[in-house]
């Protein structure tokens, strides 16, 4: 289009649907001339007439450009959100782990789960991932072409490439790598702006409002939600009260039988809002139809208040949030009394010089030498 037709398309890369946005043009062009949409810009200005040519710019500071810019990502966007809803619903998912033979079957993440638990490899949660058959195809063609899926260097077999995976903590993909972005739902979500940018954005606001004043600032109490319903509290107490009272979860004396220190309570709250999420019971795994089947289940076979095994939620999976900002979370502590008893009652060992051979030492030691070496001179 440059070269014949001498168009310039600014920010081309920021068009949803190329094909759609050059066919509205398209028809647009011949309905008025070029120049009501385009600025023309002259090149070799200086030179006679016949040397000189004229480009035509087409970008968004026209309203009708970036209006349909506009229209043509949020179509993409709906179309994006029924593609990852159709595969977060999917039970028909079926593929084999890309660093071991296992085969798994259902939804897909099981296999992201099993990747993060049991190779170390994490992606996020599967439930911010688009078109997952065509992301782990990704991966796997790296892999087949001996590409460390981080820093992309090619090795000579599939062994060493696994070493330097392992001992570079390589077992991730590059977050800089622009390939993966349309597998992630957040590259989607704002017009022309990818993750970075965002966050960029973000830190930005942060940094200009270091000096505002707040002494205006009025606290408002966040609330954490329940773990099994859509109640919520100002207070861990009230919070741990409530489930409790209305579910026969004990979330406090289960931290005090098991001795859960802030990390492991992390793991358990994520795991069971995974579970919970899911419409999954934590103890016999069955899976419901809705949440509200699954509570009444749970409370009826008792099965909301004891916890499975240790090994099923303590995983490192369970480190990352099922939801963004959980307030739940920022509101776990250690125990002070826990904390203060511990201290009371660690011995902390005291270990002595060996005086044994102390005398030896002096009597072989280099600076007496010199001084015999001294004063035998």
């Amino acid at each position: 289009m440059i070269i014949e037709h001498k168009l310039v398309i600014a920010d081309v890369k920021l068009v949803a649907d190329f094909r759609r946005y050059i066919l509205y043009w398209k028809k647009r062009f011949t309905e008025q001339p070029i120049t009501d949409f385009c600025s023309v810009i002259r090149t070799n200005s200086e030179a006679p007439i016949e040397g000189q040519d004229n480009y035509f710019l087409l970008c968004d500071v026209l309203p009708e450009d970036r209006l349909l810019r506009e229209q043509l990502q949020q179509k993409r966007l709906r179309e994006i959100l029924e593609q990852q809803q159709r595969e977060r619903n999917d039970t028909s998912f079926h593929s084999m782990c890309m660093f071991c033979d296992k085969e798994f079957t259902g939804n897909r993440s099981v296999l992201f789960n099993h990747m993060a638990r049991d190779h170390a490899f994490n992606v996020g949660l599967p439930d911010n991932i688009v078109n997952c058959n065509e992301f782990l195809a990704a991966l796997q063609k790296k892999l087949d072409n001996l590409q460390c899926l981080y820093c992309e260097k090619t090795f000579r077999d599939k062994n060493t490439l696994k070493d330097h995976m392992r001992k570079k903590q390589h077992r991730r993909i590059n977050a800089k790598n622009t390939e993966y972005d349309r597998f992630y739902i957040i590259n989607y979500l704002e017009f022309g702006k990818s993750w970075e940018e965002v966050q960029s954005e973000d830190d930005r606001e942060l940094l200009d409002n270091v000096e505002e004043d707040w002494s205006d600032w009025e606290e408002h109490p966040v609330c954490a939600v329940c773990l099994f319903c859509e109640k919520q509290a100002d207070t861990t107490e009230k919070l741990c009260l409530h489930m409790k009272e209305a579910h026969g979860f004990d979330l406090l004396k289960i931290k005090a039988e098991h001795g859960l220190k802030f990390y492991q309570q992390v793991k358990l709250v994520n795991f069971i809002r995974r579970e919970i999420h899911q419409c999954r019971c934590y103890n016999c795994k069955e899976t419901f139809q809705s949440k509200t089947e699954l509570i009444s289940h749970m409370e009826i076979t008792k099965h909301i208040t004891f916890l499975p095994t240790k090994f099923t939620w303590d995983q490192p999976q369970y480190y990352f949030p099922t939801y963004e900002n959980d307030t739940l979370l920022c509101t776990l502590s250690d125990s002070e009394d826990e904390l203060t008893a511990k201290d009371q009652s660690e011995d902390v060992p005291v270990i002595s010089e060996d005086l044994s051979d102390l005398e030896a030492l002096r009597q072989s030691s280099v600076l007496n030498q010199l001084l015999r070496e001294e004063n035998t001179d």
